[in-house]
Order: C-alpha cells, then structure tokens, then sequence
C-alpha cells in the first residue's frame, strides 16, 4: 500500500507542477499578445491622427488598420471628456471554445492606449484566437499526462494485487487441503499444521491461522456438502439430470476396475438413431423432448434391475450398467427395450429411436476396451433393423481378433483387406420347396487378417458400414464373386450377392454396379442382389433407382431380413423384387409360435399374388422345415438344410 499513496502522490505533485507551468506560460503569452496590441493601437494613431484633426479621420482608415493587423476584436476611440469618436467591432470567426476563452480573458483584463498628445483614448479588444487555441491545448494536454499518470499506479496495483490473490489462494488451498487431509485421521486441531508444513506453504504459523483452522474444522461438515453439490453439478447432464461422461468413467473405475471384490454384469449403450435429423427438421428443442423421451423409457426399463446406474455420455448415447445381471439376462433388457423403442416410434411417427449394443464386464475389465467391444456391439445393431439390439457374448470374445479393436484399428485392418483382396468366399444353398421354384446359393465372404487370422463377419461389415467404407467392401466381394464364377465355369448356377444399403443409394456404386455387370452379361443374368428391408426402406427413391438398374441388365433382386421393419406392404409392392426372404425371428421355434405362422402364411399370400417368392432363413430344425414347407414358401435355407461351405 505505501508503494500505491507514493504513485498517487507522485501523480498529484505531476500535476500540479505541469500545470502551473502551463499557467505561467499562457500569462506569458497573453502580456506579450496585449503589449503588441498596444503597439499596434499607438501606430495606428501615430499614422492616421498625427499633424491632423480627429475630423479627417475616417472609419475606412481604422476598418483598413484592422483588418490588415488582425489584432483586435473591438477597437473604441475616446476623447478625455469620455464622448465617443469612433466604434468598430471586427467579427472574428472563432470555435466556440475559443470564443468562450476570449470572452474570459477580456473581461478579466480590458487594455487601453493613448496618443502622444494625450488628446484621445483608445479602447481595445485583442483578437484572442492564437491565446484561445494555446489554451485549448495545454488543457487537453495536461488531461491527457494527468490520465496517463492515473494509470499508472491502477496497472501497478492491479498486477500487485493479482499476485498477491493468486498467492493467498495457493496458500489458503494447500493449508486446507493438508487440513481436510490430515484431519480424516487426527481429530486434534492444534496438531493439524506444524511449523515446517507453514514455512513450505509460505506462510507463518500465527494465532489468525489457526482461528482459520478451528473455523474450517466447524464447517467442514457444510464444506463438504458444498463441495458434493458441486461435484454433482458438474456431473449432471442439463437436459435429462442423468449424470454425465464424467460422471460414467468415475462409477466405472471405482466400482468395477478397480474394485476390491469381484463382480461381474452387463453394460449397455444406447444411441439415439434420429437426433440429427429431428434437429434439422423439426428444432433443437423437438431433439430435446425426444432425448428425453428416451432417457424416460430406458430409466424406466433399467430401473427394474436392482443396482442398475444410467449415464448420458454425449448428444446421443446413454450408458446403462447392470451389476449382477449375466449375459442371458441382458437379453431380455435389450428385448423389453426395443418393444418401448417401437410403440414409441409408432406414437411419434419415426423411422426408428434407438438400437443397443450389451457386452458383459467383469472386475478389472479397462474401461477403454470394454468401451471399444461395446462400440463394436452397438454397429452390429444399427445393421440390423430399426431399434434393434445386439449382445456381444463372453463366447463371441474368446478368439475373435476384432473384439477389442478402435475405429483406426478397424480402419486400417479393413483397409488392408481391401487392398490385398484377403477375401474368401463361401456358399450355402437355398433348397426350393417346390419343382417350379428358382432357387440359388448365396455367397458369403470371410475376410482374414495379414496373419491369416479370421476376422469376425458381422463385426467386420458392421464396422465398414460405420467407417464409410462398406462401397470398396461390396465392390471387392462382387468383383471376386464374377471372377470365381468365370473361373469355375459356373454360368449355369444362380448365385445371391450381399449388398448393403449404403451402396445400393449411392449413385457412383449404381454407375459402376451397371458397368460391371454390362461387361459380362451372360454372368449378370444368373446374379440375384440381397439387400435388407431397414436399408431398403432408408431411401425409397434411390432403393427403387437401384432395383430398376438391377432389372435393367437382368438380373434379380431379394429382400431379405423382411419383416422386422414396419414397412407396409405397398411400399414392397412398389419395389416390385423377385424374392423375399423372412427374417430368421419367424423361423425360429416356428412350430410352437402361431402369430408367426399365420404372418407368415399372410405374406406368402399377398407376395404370391403379385409373383413373388418367398424363401425362409435360419431353419435349423426338422420341425421348422416342416411348418414353412406347410405354409406354402418357395424354399428354405439354413444349417438344417446346409451349411456354407466353401466355393
């Protein structure tokens, strides 16, 4: 503080100074201006009065001497008896602060000058402009030194007293961390600080400080509370209340990384499939009902399991831990959750919610790893069907390559499948029913490391189709796929490709899709393209230009995975495929179920009436083969009836 009354001081005595010099120059400068008026009045009459009488004197001559002298303002003469002989006032063109300065200075000090004779006086303004505007700028200088001197100590103080802040602070925060710390093991107060932990905090041990240290020990109850209100702030997330990322990866690590005890369980995340585009179309703040919407129905379904935490770890993805619940179980949280996604989809009229993926944990898992695997599960979902739901399986870790990779892992190992074309292609046949029905083997791809590793199909597709890379994918398969058929001389065989949706809506894969199959067109004629009802149904328009080109160079189109979506039956008949192929949910414990039967029975009708076929998927049972031979479909494929094998 004396550094800071020196400065002010210093500024005062500045000023001062500075001023009172800037005084005795002005009244300098006026004595000198009003002697040369003076002057300048007596030549004036010394020229035009001298040797003559004040009656040859003219106006014009005193009007001439004005206004080639420019010195006064208003110029009076006199005779002694006080009669006025002449009154001339100059106008003068003067800003208004000067004219104000000339005003003061005049009326302070009127000048006078009289003739050699002494017979006439003369009365005179000078023309203060010159003053005026000295004037002017000696104030608009002394402000601007005086503003500048202020300055000084304020930015002297304020980095003085930002230190000082920053110190007592660290101070006062170690002192209290080693408090708190300290005092969870010691309830004796004087004991909490010795004079060597002082003097290595940069403070002194005196009585203050240890009234500080009884103050913190009466309200460490509410320090603590505050700091957990704070915490859990922090830790919320503003539109659902769910805690947040942070929040997560705490909970994790501290109750199943790092726990004492072993434990197991289940961890879900959930994604939000139509965020993006209910933010484009209809406002952020429809998004937020609708992230709302869905963190209701999965606290709801989570909170029948005992223990279970949900977090909201970005805009669209939720992370629900179940401890204790096996994978088994998790089945039916992934199941009783797609149910409310899909009356929920129905209520709002989208085009889907949510898809989940569920991996199991155990003690020790990393939570990076486990993140990865659950990322995987999750792409497997989204390829599936809307709100769809996939389980990552301890048996499905146990040898599979690709479990614990990232996304530049995958990137880079499918980029290598691409470039070195390490793909194998096997074969299952679909056996038809009836002696009319045209059937085919479907192709299928395995696709293998550098080290000769077999990498995991689904997870392998699914990860190309999150990467943008599921195009180079689809050519790389139908490309090995013509050439195997050239080369084995399987012309008279039909084969089924695999096509997913993002190829089938890209205009650049149609283009060469037509390019390619014009070149070996007796082969194009023997090809039938599958792609699955969800994708389909993504993009009517482009859907419907890729089975045009399909049919347009000969070859045929299936739908497969039907009726897992809520398409209508219009919007297939529109499509106008050759074949469609039920979903391996209807065939599953077929004979038992009666609501899949009688769909099923529904849809071969409806498809038999606008000549379609229609195949069964997944039958790996006698009994099943029975009931879809019953019902009438056109052909059955499955582990019952073959398994793929290679070409």
């Amino acid at each position: 503080m004396a550094s800071f009354k020196k400065l002010v001081l210093l500024q005062f005595f500045s000023w001062l100074v500075f001023s009172l010099l800037g005084v005795l120059f002005f009244a300098s400068s006026f004595d000198a201006a009003v002697s040369k008026a003076q002057q300048s009045a007596q030549s004036m009459v010394t020229q035009y009065i001298q040797d003559k009488t004040m009656a040859e004197v003219t106006p014009q001559h005193i009007q001439t001497a004005l206004a080639d002298g420019k010195v006064f303002s208003t110029f009076i003469v006199r005779d002694f008896n006080g009669e006025t002989i002449l009154n001339i006032t100059q106008p003068t063109d003067l800003p208004f602060f000067s004219s104000i300065i000339e005003s003061s200075i005049n009326a302070v000090r009127p000048q006078f000058a009289v003739n050699k004779s002494k017979d006439i006086k003369i009365e005179f303004i000078i023309n203060a402009q010159s003053q005026g505007q000295l004037l002017q700028q000696a104030m608009l200088l002394t402000f601007a030194v005086t503003a500048l001197l202020a300055f000084i100590p304020i930015f002297y103080m304020r980095t003085i007293y930002r230190r000082l802040i920053r110190n007592v602070s660290t101070t006062v925060a170690d002192a209290v961390d080693v408090y708190i710390t300290r005092n969870q093991n010691s309830a004796n107060i004087d004991n909490e600080f010795d004079t060597e932990e002082m003097q290595s905090l940069g403070a002194d041990l005196t009585p203050s400080f240890k009234r500080l240290a009884h103050f913190l020990k009466s309200k460490e109850h509410d320090i603590k509370s505050a700091a957990q209100s704070i915490k859990q702030e922090a830790y919320k997330d503003v539109i659902t209340g769910l805690g947040n990322r942070n929040m997560f990866v705490e909970y994790y690590e501290h109750h199943v990384e790092a726990a004492t005890k072993k434990t197991f369980g289940s961890l879900a995340m959930i994604r939000c499939s139509e965020l993006q585009i209910i933010n484009q179309t209809r406002g952020y703040q429809k998004g937020d009902e609708y992230i709302k919407s869905v963190s209701e129905i999965i606290k709801h379904v989570s909170g029948t399991y005992t223990g279970s935490q949900t977090f909201r770890l970005n805009s669209s993805d939720f992370a629900v831990i179940l401890p204790n619940v096996p994978s088994k179980e998790a089945e039916h949280f992934g199941e009783t959750l797609q149910a409310r996604f899909t009356q929920f989809q129905q209520n709002q009229e989208l085009s889907s919610v949510a898809n989940t993926g569920i991996v199991p944990y155990e003690t020790g898992k990393p939570l990076g790893e486990l993140l990865s695997v659950v990322d995987n599960a999750m792409s497997m979902a989204q390829s599936k069907q809307a709100n769809a739901w996939h389980i990552q399986r301890e048996s499905d870790l146990v040898n599979n390559v690709g479990a614990g990779f990232g996304n530049q892992n995958w990137r880079k190992v499918i980029s290598e499948v691409i470039t070195s074309k390490r793909v194998a292609l096997m074969m299952q046949n679909i056996m038809p029913v009836g002696k009319n029905t045209k059937a085919y083997a479907e192709i299928q791809a395995r696709f293998k490391t550098e080290e000769g590793q077999m990498l995991p199909t689904a997870s392998f597709l699914a990860m190309a189709e999150k990467l943008e890379m599921a195009i180079d994918i689809d050519r790389l398969i139908i490309d090995t796929s013509l050439e195997l058929i050239k080369t084995r001389n399987f012309t008279e065989k039909y084969f089924g490709i695999n096509v997913t949706a993002s190829s089938a809506h890209s205009d650049q894969f149609v283009i060469w899709l037509e390019r390619r199959l014009l070149k070996d067109a007796n082969i194009a004629s023997k090809l039938v393209f599958e792609v699955s009802e969800f994708g389909l149904q993504q993009n009517i328009k482009a859907s419907k230009r890729f089975i045009d080109m399909v049919h347009r160079v000969g070859a045929r189109i299936t739908v497969e995975r039907f009726g897992v979506g809520l398409t209508s039956f219009k919007f297939f008949r529109d499509l106008k495929p050759d074949f469609i192929k039920m979903d391996a949910s209807y065939t599953r414990g077929l004979e038992e179920d009666k609501n899949n039967q009688y769909f099923m029975r529904l849809m071969v009708d409806l498809a038999h009436r606008i000549g379609v076929n229609v195949f069964a998927e997944g039958v790996e049972t006698q009994e099943e083969k029975h009931i879809v031979e019953t019902l009438c479909l056109d052909g059955v494929q499955g582990y019952y009836i073959e398994k793929p094998k290679e070409i």
